[in-house]
């Protein structure tokens, strides 16, 4: 125990624990001071005086305060228990739970510490301890209903639902037959609730619903009530009793989509693959003719048949469904029907129905087979689902043409700009499709969806500076603000952006910064242990807690994790020069370009020293309308140039890849990282180890192929088997290898032009291959280049009533790259690129004739003295006007055809 006070300090070590509750901090550290002079070993007045401290953002001296105060008085609880809140303020739970054993270990039975206890457990999830903790405050306090329900919910999390179930019966055997009382009827459905789902999980389905029968006047939430009792009764085979409750709750929501999958499975018309007999279909389109005549106006209701009709049916489904949502003007039409163009049949019957309803509307005015005429704006929607489609079906110039015609019709409709810029983006053509977002973004200014489509097209085209600029029409700051939404799809992109430009730095800090976010989401839930105990969300809780524990297999970290091990990766491969090395090469550079190289410099120091000017400005201190002070953090390292001075990077990519194999080892990317950072490493059993689940999961990948020839290719070329080691590591290759079917009794050469073989028609199987060959034989290049060269860009079937190619632009950039990089021959790049000019018009990478490079040129040719063209301009220099428009934005739409 601490060491007693005087009456009169013990008055004032009670007022220092009440201003920290109160957060009246500075109260706190006066009375703190006065007991100190008096007596200046105290350790537990050290301690909370370091407490308050640590909340005033004075850490160093809080660790000092607190640590002498646990010297003064070791035996002391209270002076453990602040060591733990200092190490939980800093995240650093595993020495805080240290902190908290010791202290129970001196007063095994303050409900403070314990309660304490049990959420860092929670939140570390040691179940068995967490368990352990929150039975020890249940023996302690059992009057308390928290107490009870966070004993069962330990239970839940660590693996026994039935002993939760039992907790929660025998909590209710405690209760008068009157309760709840009115203001804790829905905590205490809730409750219940809960405990039926236990039930269900435990596979007691008949005492479940047994249950929900009983305690139904006492759950409030009567939805809840019926979705989970129609639950039961399917899994009971119930079937009639669901299809009632299932129509019942149909009529109270005829847009959920999820009532109708329920009612197809009572009926036995549910197919997990979406694959009907004849009669099957019969019997559903029977049941959605009669639930559209009882819900005319559910849109669910007319969209699923689109499902699984085919042929005629579809067609006057699809026809019926498709006219009043574009004489209503309905712009996610297409986005509605996109998954129906999976199918080719499908796809066809829209295309066809769409240009029948187009030919109608503008002979007659009017839908086909009807006499009334159709407002003038019908046509202009029409034309525009007609440019989707002929966008998704790969028919750019038909796509432009339509959605030209059209702007032309009603030029004032914003979609149809951004619509037109997302066709020249899949045209390849980022730049102009960039323009046309700005352009959609200025007609309407409040708009934000507006203006962040058109960031991310900005992003998209490398044009991060004006992206910037952009975006902070809808910010304070826009760079803080960004990271306080924790708006992650800006930060990849831009890091995206920033890593195809080469600059590694500010690459690194923007995948890093959505690292942070997920970390920040984790953390999040440490909240809600005590929350969702107390307003008894349960159901809620639990499934926040699984979330968590997926958390890390979200598209958004795997794409930061992904991006992230790519810098590291790539700064391996190149490192960063030091002073000395970049002063050698600028001394073996001619007079004028040093020159030049001198310029730029000065140039990026003046703008460098601007931008340092203007974040000091911006983080003066402010005083708001309040009279609060308030201090803008400033950035230390606004490049990320401290994050690219790291010893080893490998290391730093081995950290990020753990996680990714721990939370994504479905996904090839994390396999492919994985070989790629372990083969710079010299690890090969477990380069082995990736490249087995790599084809594991996707044997015919050209990336695969390339994985397994370059391993075995590289592992024989180590000659040098001396050590023991080095012998077993050898032995395990040879065991291994007769297990690649690929490579089973073949040599490399053999397995290479096999894989080329059976892919033959396959643009990037054949460059997989032709890379592979000049790997294993170099003396072999022209005939590895032949082999790409030779592809055939056959047309798709079943394409429409336009000739489609095959080749895919993503994939034709790559083999360029490869012929730039690999094969080193730029002469063979040339004319894969002009060849490439033709199949990509619209691309700006191939320089197409139809998209904005070549205009751009020809108004860089026309300009006096070869001026600098405004889309440079507006990127480095042009502020945005005070209106939130672009500086002369007419300029910049005259680079778009």
């Amino acid at each position: 125990m601490g060491v007693s006070l005087p009456p009169k300090e013990a008055n004032l070590f009670k007022l220092i624990v009440k201003s920290y509750e109160t957060k009246q901090y500075k109260k706190g550290l006066k009375a703190a001071d006065s007991i100190l002079k008096k007596f200046p070993n105290h350790g537990e007045t050290l301690s909370m005086k370091g407490l308050t401290l640590n909340c005033m953002d004075r850490k160093s001296e809080a660790y000092d305060l607190v640590r002498l105060g646990l010297k003064n008085d070791l035996k002391s609880h209270v002076c453990w228990h602040v060591y733990g809140l200092l190490y939980r303020s800093d995240r650093n739970y595993r020495e805080a739970i240290k902190c908290y054993r010791n202290a129970l270990r001196i007063d095994p039975d303050n409900l403070e510490i314990l309660r304490d206890l049990s959420l860092l457990q929670a939140q570390m999830r040691d179940l068995e301890g967490f368990v352990e903790t929150r039975q020890q405050l249940l023996t302690l306090k059992p009057s308390q209903r928290m107490n009870w329900i966070g004993f069962a919910v330990a239970q839940h999390l660590n693996s026994n639902a039935l002993k939760a179930v039992n907790i929660l019966e025998a909590y209710e055997g405690t209760l008068d037959d009157n309760h709840p009382p009115e203001n804790e009827r829905c905590e205490h459905g809730e409750m219940l609730l809960y405990k039926i789902s236990l039930l269900e999980e435990c596979n007691l389905i008949e005492k479940a619903l047994e249950e929900l029968h009983k305690k139904r006047s006492k759950i409030v939430d009567k939805l809840s009530y019926k979705e989970v009792e129609v639950s039961l009764l399917v899994k009971l085979g119930q079937f009639e009793e669901g299809e009632k409750l299932y129509r019942l709750l149909v009529s109270m929501n005829p847009d959920n989509y999820r009532y109708y999958e329920g009612l197809q499975k009572c009926l036995g018309l549910h197919s997990e693959n979406a694959q009907y007999s004849s009669s099957e279909v019969e019997q559903l389109e029977a049941l959605y003719k009669s639930l559209v005549l009882q819900y005319s106006w559910s849109s669910a209701a007319k969209r699923i048949p689109l499902d699984f009709l085919t042929g005629d049916k579809f067609r006057e489904a699809a026809d019926n469904y498709m006219r009043p949502l574009l004489t209503k003007g309905v712009p996610s039409l297409f986005s509605d029907l996109s998954p129906l163009y999976d199918h080719p049949e499908k796809a066809d019957i829209l295309e066809k129905l769409a240009l029948g309803l187009e030919h109608s509307l503008r002979t007659f005015g009017g839908y086909p087979g009807r006499v009334d005429k159709e407002p003038p704006s019908t046509l202009m929607w029409t034309l525009l689902y007609l440019a989707q489609n002929y966008d998704r079906r790969g028919h750019y110039d038909i796509a432009l043409a339509k959605i030209d015609e059209a702007i032309e019709h009603t030029p004032t409709v914003i979609e149809l700009y951004s619509i037109k810029s997302r066709i020249l983006k899949h045209g390849g053509d980022l730049e102009a499709a960039a323009v046309l977002a700005d352009e959609a973004r200025c007609m309407d200014l409040s708009d934000r969806h507006a203006n962040s489509y058109c960031v991310k097209r900005m992003l998209q085209a490398d044009q991060v500076m004006l992206a910037e600029k952009t975006a902070a029409l809808f910010t304070k700051d826009w760079d803080q603000s960004l990271q306080d939404m924790q708006c992650m799809w800006y930060e990849l992109a831009s890091g995206e952006s920033f890593f195809r430009q080469g600059d590694l730095g500010r690459a690194l800090k923007k995948f890093l910064a959505v690292e942070k976010h997920y970390a920040d989401i984790t953390e999040d839930q440490f909240d809600f242990h005590t929350y969702c105990l107390r307003k008894m969300t349960l159901r809620g809780y639990i499934e926040m807690l699984k979330f968590q524990d997926r958390l890390h297999s979200h598209t958004y970290f795997r794409k930061a994790a992904a991006g992230a091990i790519r810098c590291y990766i790539k700064l391996y491969d190149a490192p960063l020069k030091s002073a000395a090395e970049e002063d050698d090469d600028m001394s073996k550079l001619p007079a004028s370009q040093k020159k030049k190289n001198r310029q730029k410099q000065r140039k990026a120091e003046a703008r460098a020293k601007k931008e340092a000017e203007v974040r000091t400005e911006e983080s003066s201190v402010n005083v708001s309308k309040a009279g609060m002070r308030h201090v803008k953090p400033v950035d230390p390292d606004p490049h990320g140039k401290k994050l690219l001075q790291v010893e080893d990077p490998l290391l730093e990519a081995t950290n990020y890849l753990k996680l990714l194999q721990k939370h994504s080892p479905n996904s090839l990317e994390t396999h492919f990282l994985s070989f790629e950072v372990y083969m710079r490493n010299h690890k090969i059993l477990l380069a082995l180890q990736a490249l087995k689940h790599v084809l594991r999961l996707d044997g015919e990948n050209p990336d695969s192929h390339r994985c397994m020839v370059s391993f075995f290719y590289k592992v024989a070329s180590i000659r040098t088997r001396v050590s023991e080691a080095e012998k077993l590591v050898w032995s395990v290759f040879e065991a291994e290898r007769p297990t690649f079917s690929q490579l089973h009794g073949k040599s490399l050469v053999e397995a290479n032009t096999l894989f080329l073989e059976k892919h033959r028609d396959s643009l990037l199987h054949r460059a997989a291959a032709a890379e592979m060959l000049h790997l294993i034989e170099p003396n072999r290049k022209a005939e590895a280049i032949k082999i790409i060269e030779e592809s055939l860009n056959n047309a798709v079937p079943k394409s429409g009533f336009a000739i489609v190619k095959e080749w895919k632009l993503k994939d034709c950039i790559a083999v360029h790259k490869i012929l730039g990089t690999i094969f080193d021959d730029h002469a063979v790049a040339s004319r894969w690129k002009v060849r490439c000019s033709e199949y990509f018009p619209f691309s700006t990478y191939f320089e197409g004739g139809q998209s904005s490079v070549v205009t751009r040129n020809l108004v860089k040719d026309k300009t006096v003295n070869g001026g600098m063209n405004h889309l440079e301009t507006l990127q480095n220099d042009e502020p945005l006007s005070t209106n939130g428009k672009l500086e002369n934005v007419e300029a910049l739409n005259n680079l778009v055809i």
